[in-house]
Parts: structure tokens; C-alpha cells; sequence
């Protein structure tokens, strides 16, 4: 068995933290979101369990809808879309986040693609997890520039959605509406606790010694280097062609 990648323990991590859920939809330009969600999939049919539907946007074998994003954001707000998945430019300590541009809004120094439907499924979806791989305090930020989906609302605020976790290439934190803020759950492989402090602009909970992120057994593995990249090589082709050539130089665990 090759020694687990960065990028597999991501993957494995985020099916994961969408255990339980009947539905999760997937964003465009998500191949890790997608391949983790797919790997649920495929773990729970291995089980036996009740099947978990995906909806990975841009992919025609592996989304239902027929009209991109309309019946997106329709399924959403009927409450039938148990998780999905945010990015962003910046992300701070209360769970917001800015995909409009970095300095001062409107002369924003640095601009990136736009809001687009964030906030309105950061409101309505139960399960949102924030995704970033990069881990740097350019990214995680004390307060975002703008906020394009805020993390927690003021009280009186229907809201039935919201943060649940925030993964990255370094850890993975919790999020609790109730304080708010973020926890550190586990520290990836790689990386120790000293290197996610100064990596992150925020303050966080965290215990004495975070755990190190639970590794992949080798059945989950090789279904993620089979099945799962054999799926997603359907939408993100580049991606699995990719992850192949780097497990092809990958040493002997």
C-alpha cells in the first residue's frame, strides 16, 4: 500500500464530516468536496446502508438538476440539501466569509469572482463546510474585508443553516454557534500545533494536545484510488490525473 497523501487525508476527512447526511451538493471547481462526497457514497454502499444522493454541479453523470443552479438554490431552501461547500478569499474567527475582494470595499485592492449564491446557502443548508487548502493569515483573517456570507446572525434572525467545520490543508477546526467561534479538532499529518497557530489570523479553542487527523484504513483508501477517482474523473479529469501520477511517486507505506 502506497503512504497516504496530503490530499487523501483531505478527501477521507470530508466524507467524514458529511457522515449522516442524506444529500450534499457540490459547487463547481470542488474536486476534493466532490471526490470526498463521492467516497461516502461509496463507503455506504459497501455498507449496505441507505444510499447518499450527489449533486456535483458542472458533472452530467453525477447531478440530477437540469438547471444548474435554479433548482440548486429551489432544493436548498425546501430544506433538501443536507450539506454543501464554501471557499472564500478570506475567512475569520466568527465563520464569515469574503469571496468579493480583499482592502477596502468598493476600491478593493485585490477582487476575486463575487458572492454569487453564498450567503443565500450559507442560511439555508444545515451542514456548510468551509474549505480551503491553502492554511496562511492572508486567508484566515482576525476580520474579513467583506463579508459576502456571515457566519452567524443577530438574534431574531431565522436562520436554520450555518458553519459546521472548517477544513484545511493544515487541520481541521470545529465551528459552535453558541460562543461563536472556531475549535481546533485535529492536526493533519505533517504539521504540528505551533505551525496552525502562526498559519492562522484568528483566535480558536483548542485543547493542550490536539490529536493528529485520524488516517484512512486501507479498504477506504482503495476505494478512493479506484472507484472514487475512476467518478470523478468524469468532471475533473486534470484532478484525477493528477492524484494518479502523484500516488504513482508515492513511496511504499
Amino acid at each position: 500500500m502506497k503512504e497516504v497523501l496530503p490530499r487523501e487525508v483531505l478527501i477521507c476527512t470530508i466524507a467524514r464530516l458529511l457522515d449522516g447526511v442524506r444529500h450534499v451538493a457540490v459547487g463547481a471547481s470542488s474536486p476534493m468536496p466532490a471526490a470526498g462526497a463521492m467516497l461516502l457514497r461509496a463507503l455506504k454502499e459497501k455498507m449496505g446502508a441507505p444510499a447518499v444522493r450527489i449533486s456535483v454541479l458542472g458533472s452530467v453523470e453525477h447531478n440530477f438538476f437540469t438547471n444548474g443552479s435554479t433548482e440548486l438554490f429551489d432544493c436548498a431552501g425546501q430544506g433538501r440539501i443536507d450539506a454543501f461547500f464554501l471557499g472564500g478569499g478570506q475567512i475569520d474567527g466568527r465563520g464569515n466569509v469574503n469571496l468579493v475582494g480583499a482592502g477596502d470595499y468598493p476600491r478593493s485592492s485585490v477582487r476575486w469572482p463575487g458572492s454569487f449564491g453564498a450567503a443565500y446557502l450559507y442560511f439555508v443548508v444545515q451542514r456548510v463546510i468551509l474549505f480551503r487548502e491553502e492554511h496562511t493569515p492572508r486567508v484566515f483573517v482576525d476580520k474579513v474585508d467583506f463579508v459576502s456570507a456571515p457566519g452567524v446572525s443577530d438574534d431574531g434572525v431565522y436562520r436554520t443553516g450555518g458553519p459546521y467545520a472548517l477544513l484545511t490543508g493544515k487541520a481541521l477546526f470545529r465551528f459552535d454557534r453558541t460562543r461563536p467561534g472556531f475549535a481546533l479538532e485535529s492536526v493533519h499529518p505533517g504539521h504540528d500545533f505551533a505551525e496552525v497557530r502562526q498559519a492562522t489570523g484568528f483566535e480558536f479553542a483548542h485543547g493542550e494536545r490536539p490529536p493528529q487527523t485520524e488516517l484512512p484504513d486501507a479498504s477506504t483508501l482503495a476505494l478512493l484510488r479506484g472507484r472514487v477517482l475512476d467518478e470523478l474523473s468524469e468532471t475533473y479529469p486534470e484532478f484525477a490525473a493528477q492524484m494518479r501520477q502523484d500516488l504513482g511517486r508515492a513511496r511504499p507505506a
